[in-house]
């Protein structure tokens, strides 16, 4: 397999998408510009099919317990992340996908814009938007070698701590 259908094919995984294909692609020495297009492409080509066949999709399998669990599960983490969506609709969507930490790419935004009904082509547009602005983010880290890392872990690991107060001041008891 060549490394442009490697990045290509990496980037339309769900989880891993472009946020894990730049990465790849830097370090297997990529130019920079072929990367990042390849990534947000491969990003973009399951975004039509899931926008247009999740809904339906859902409910079908929604008349099985296996599938009414997993799309609870998921429409429940989609629900949970979305919160900017939900507030600020199209634009919302489209910086909910840009920003580029697990479960905020384009597989989450599609199943965002089918929870918060917005419409495909305004859903499209966002998520098209988002990727290439998270792709942009993570062409520059990856050109900044071991500080983009540094600076990519820093925040992150900054992210789970705020996370993780987060879930102590929702657990301590209301005080009357």
């Amino acid at each position: 397999m060549s490394e442009e259908a490697a990045v290509l094919i990496i980037s339309m995984l769900p989880v891993v998408e472009l946020r894990g294909a730049l990465p790849v692609a830097c370090l297997m020495g990529m130019n920079p510009v072929l990367a990042y297009v390849l990534a947000v492409v491969g990003n973009m080509i399951p975004v039509v099919p899931i926008l247009l066949f999740l809904g339906p999709l859902s409910r079908w399998l929604s008349r099985y317990k296996l599938g009414r669990a997993f799309f609870n599960w998921f429409f429940e983490r989609a629900r949970k992340k979305s919160r900017s969506i939900e507030k600020y609709e199209t634009l919302g969507l489209a910086l909910f996908v840009a920003v580029p930490l697990p479960i905020t790419g384009a597989w989450t935004g599609c199943a965002a814009a089918f929870l918060f009904g917005i419409k495909f082509k305004h859903a499209l547009v966002a998520i098209l938007a988002g990727v290439m602005i998270a792709g942009l983010i993570m062409t520059v880290l990856c050109l900044m070698g071991m500080l983009g890392a540094i600076i990519a872990g820093v925040v992150l690991m900054g992210l789970m701590v705020m996370g993780l107060l987060g879930l102590f001041k929702r657990e301590q008891p209301a005080e009357e």
